[in-house]
């Protein structure tokens, strides 16, 4: 659902860094987004990622995968 209707790429801001969350992809057992800031790329749990306000569309299908997360 995450793959199919979040709108990607969106920016957000990460311990005080802008970055651009690029796609979401599945690490194991865990979801992840992959962000990037110019040529630097990182993964960030998506249960850790900070949402921009507003928010991209979407994001409810982030929202909904915190709840079944117990987050």
């Amino acid at each position: 659902m995450l793959e199919d209707h979040l709108v990607v790429p969106f920016a957000t801001t990460v311990l005080g860094v802008e970055v651009t969350v690029k796609k979401v992809d599945l690490i194991g057992d865990n979801i992840v987004a992959i962000c990037a800031r110019g040529r630097d790329r990182q993964r960030i749990d998506l249960l850790d990622l900070p949402l921009p306000a507003p928010p991209p569309d979407g994001s409810v299908w982030i929202d909904a995968y915190r709840y079944w997360a117990g987050r």
